[in-house]
């Protein structure tokens, strides 16, 4: 019985050898390299610069964090880091590094390590700066010693340990000997990899596959004891249909985010496994609140109003819940709240006090190419908009395009389809998305700008303790949907399939919607 079938095509264009005994594939040095089918390409791989789930995935397998997420429900544990202490202001956090980690070229992960590549990315301010910037200062984090790193925060900052996991450190001597122009190694970065995580960068082939192999040797060893697992090589297929093709057929052994309808059916088969499970990730049609349309409150109410809602779980056929607050269901602090559902009635009420009561406007949807979810959620939006006498021009756009569109208010759509998935379970991961700090980035392509909201949101990052800060961001939660700067959405389920010879799988909402956690994966024929 074959365990892993795979084309003659296929095996070709990866360079790999087909096994007629085991009917496995095989590469060069006799491992199994698993074939992940994603639909978002790899922009580059340096955890440094803007991240999104392709690149996240891939510097998860090349680079280690001080701590790691793991679990459902997402817990921090020691990883590069053994322990920490915290002082009593809640100021000062102390990190002892594992004395054994070593980068993939041999060279031990040390403090300096550690100071660099903190100091590398707040200079940067790009990537996961966002998560520190305000409370951490580049001359504030200092290597006590070889294996003892401290952060000095500006003000005390209670979720500071819940972002460290997408901090990743690089291996400074590689990093400086390839900088170019004073740009911190952005250029080499980005097709190379200067890290201790399990797995190193064998190929990157843009726009085609990404080869991950994995190392034997890792520091931190592998959850597994099968010592037959080579790499991962992540391959682009970017239509859903591919995907699955690509998945029955044997020349993908994991696929992300099939549509519902596709995993419904890919898991019928026996040899298939299918995993459906709740992510933090919420789904939400932004509205250009500085646009020439959607500066409009008015406007904006009666758009919301005017929305099927249903739609966004008929879409995943089920695998989806609508949101009750602008904050996800697994964030802590989250309260229900009284959401807009679709009421004509409002909505046209709403439109009278606008400035535009008869409607006759256009309107422009922007949403990801190729992504079949969003169009049919754009479809049912211009359905609901002709009621109003408002049209609705539909945009499709690669994902990049998106991304540069949301950078710019005067560029910006007036409505754009984004996922978000917040990098941590503390509520402020959400708030800070409503706040102009975010401004530019996608989940910020609202700019929102509300003095009330600001205060409310600075405020509760400041405090130290819950029962302090959970009031607060009940009112935030209130405030955010009361300016209705989105139609707020649902959150969708994580939808994986793979092959029931790929062991190793663990889900955690703290993941995006596409992305997997590499390094417990293996293949058991």
């Amino acid at each position: 019985m074959k365990f892993w079938k795979i084309t003659s095509a296929l095996a070709l264009s990866l360079g790999v050898a087909l096994s007629a005994p085991a009917g496995a594939v095989e590469k060069r040095d006799g491992k199994f390299w698993m074939v992940l089918g994603g639909r978002q390409p790899v922009s580059h791989v340096d955890p440094g610069q803007a991240y999104d789930y392709a690149v996240r995935m891939m510097t998860q397998a090349l680079y280690d964090g001080l701590v790691k997420y793991s679990g459902d429900p997402p817990k921090v544990e020691p990883w590069l880091a053994t322990d920490w202490t915290t002082s009593n202001d809640g100021l000062v956090w102390t990190f002892n590094l594992a004395p054994e980690a070593r980068f993939n070229n041999g060279d031990p992960v040390t403090a300096d390590a550690v100071v660099y590549s903190y100091q590398r990315v707040l200079k940067l301010n790009e990537g996961a700066a966002w998560m520190l910037s305000d409370v951490l200062s580049a001359e504030n984090i200092k290597a006590l010693d070889e294996h003892t790193v401290e952060f000095t925060l500006d003000r005390p900052y209670a979720p500071f340990l819940s972002f460290l996991p997408w901090w990743f450190i690089v291996n400074p001597a590689e990093v400086e000997k390839n900088v170019t122009d004073e740009d911190y190694g952005k250029a080499w970065l980005s097709e190379n990899a200067a890290g201790s995580g399990p797995y190193t960068l064998e190929k990157f082939d843009q726009g085609t596959a990404y080869w991950l192999k994995r190392n034997p040797d890792y520091w931190k060893g592998f959850p597994y004891d099968d010592e037959k697992m080579g790499g991962v090589i992540y391959r682009l297929i970017r239509e859903t249909s591919s995907q699955r093709a690509a998945l029955l057929s044997g020349e993908a052994d994991m696929v992300t985010d099939l549509t519902p309808e596709e995993l419904e059916i890919v898991g019928q088969r026996p040899d298939i496994n299918v995993s459906s499970t709740p992510a933090l990730t919420s789904f939400g049609i932004k509205m250009n609140t500085q646009g020439q349309y959607m500066a409009d409150i008015n406007l904006r109410k009666a758009v919301a109003y005017a929305f099927d809602y249903e739609t966004f779980v008929q879409v995943y056929n089920g695998n989806a819940t609508l949101q009750t607050s602008a904050f996800t269901d697994a964030i802590k602090g989250k309260v229900d709240i009284d959401m807009p559902r679709k009421d004509m009635e409002k909505a046209r009420e709403y439109l009278s006090k606008s400035q535009w009561p008869d409607g006759g406007i256009t309107l422009e949807y922007v949403y990801v190419q190729g992504l079949e979810q969003q169009r049919q959620m754009g479809l049912a939006l211009l359905n609901s908009l002709r009621e109003l006498n408002i049209e609705l021009e539909m945009t499709p756009l690669t994902w990049p395009n998106m991304v540069a569109r949301a950078a710019d208010a005067g560029e910006s759509p007036d409505l754009m389809s984004i996922f978000t998935t917040p990098v941590s379970t503390d509520p402020d991961a959400v708030a800070v998305q409503y706040h102009p700090s975010s401004q530019g980035k996608y989940y910020g392509s609202h700019f929102l700008e509300d003095d009330e909201l600001i205060e409310m949101i600075e405020k509760a990052r400041k405090l130290s303790d819950w029962d302090e800060r959970a009031p607060i961001y009940a009112d935030i939660q209130q405030r955010i949907v009361d300016l209705q700067p989105e139609i707020f959405g649902m959150m969708r389920q994580r939808m994986f399939a793979y092959k029931t010879y790929v062991k190793g799988y663990e889900d955690s909402p703290i993941h995006m919607t596409s992305e997997v956690d590499i390094y417990p994966l293996y293949i058991q024929p």
